[in-house]
């Protein structure tokens, strides 16, 4: 080869490899520029990704406050309820007790007719709201709805039932009002020897 050959060789060859770096700096700093927008984007998706479950969670405690609203709500007009009637407890013993002693005297016969349809009427009323009365004669005992006024023995009644209701127990919408006031039997009466 001739030396003005060389010459021109050595000058093609020079910067093919300078171009060569040239486009792997490109290259690197195409990388880099990459890297940075691969993690923003990384960033801007995790954000909105909180972003999305914040949402929801407040989604979920939204609907959830909804209901115990709703709830206490109900609660709170059960209670009023509650309140009114257990007011009316009292006109019901008393009407109850006055229609037994109307019962003895047969001139007040129309009288106690009157009275026993208001009776009906109110406590088909009191009913309609959720109202029911506990008379548990015959049955047995139970301490969470009965309260136990006196033990007697009886022959026709089984040990631990209910002998006879005193003064009539209520329940509002499962609720007790108050319990009903029984004689509990003690079963058949022990000789003593």
């Amino acid at each position: 080869m001739t030396k003005q050959n060389e010459e021109i060789s050595e000058e093609f060859e020079e910067p093919t490899i300078e171009a060569t770096e040239a486009n792997d700096s490109t290259a690197d700093e195409t990388a880099e520029a990459n890297e940075p927008v691969l993690t923003d984007l990384e960033k801007a998706q995790a954000e909105a990704a909180d972003m999305k479950s914040r949402y929801l969670r407040s989604v979920a405690d939204m609907e959830n406050y909804r209901k115990r609203i709703a709830r206490e709500k109900q609660d709170i007009i059960r209670n009023a309820a509650a309140n009114v009637v257990e007011s009316l407890l009292p006109v019901l013993d008393n009407m109850k007790l006055g229609l037994q002693a109307a019962e003895n005297h047969p001139e007040a016969k129309d009288v106690t007719f009157g009275f026993k349809m208001v009776d009906d009427q109110l406590k088909k009323s009191l009913s309609e709201q959720g109202l029911q009365e506990l008379i548990p004669d015959g049955e047995s005992f139970d301490p969470n709805l009965h309260e136990c006024i006196a033990h007697q023995p009886s022959e026709e009644v089984k040990e631990d039932h209910v002998i006879q209701t005193v003064r009539a127990g209520y329940r509002l919408n499962d609720r007790l009002i108050r319990a009903a006031s029984v004689i509990v039997s003690s079963g058949p009466a022990k000789e003593e020897s």
